[in-house]
């Protein structure tokens, strides 16, 4: 099977809102693996790994976030990191 990861970065209303929990609910919903951590700078920061259309999948509901978020801001780059599971990581 094909795996693919991206690395992610989100900016905007995105910590405090509940935006790790989602992430991490939806990587286990997708059966993705990786991690999302908040950053110093206000920011969240995620790799995502899996199969192509998981990973699509993951990419639009991380786009959007939880209700309470509001994203105004967000890259996606290609990683080649690969993961046995998804982990909420602490703050860089």
């Amino acid at each position: 099977m094909d795996i693919v990861a991206k690395h992610l970065t989100i900016r905007g209303r995105v910590q405090g809102v509940g935006y790790r929990h989602y992430i991490a609910y939806k990587a286990r919903q997708f059966q993705i693996t990786g991690w999302v951590r908040n950053r110093a700078d206000g920011s969240v920061e995620a790799i995502v790994a899996g199969a192509p259309d998981a990973v699509n999948a993951m990419l639009e509901r991380a786009r959007r976030g939880p209700p309470a978020a509001t994203v105004t801001a967000f890259e996606v780059a290609d990683s080649d990191e690969t993961f046995e599971r998804f982990e909420t990581l602490p703050t860089v």
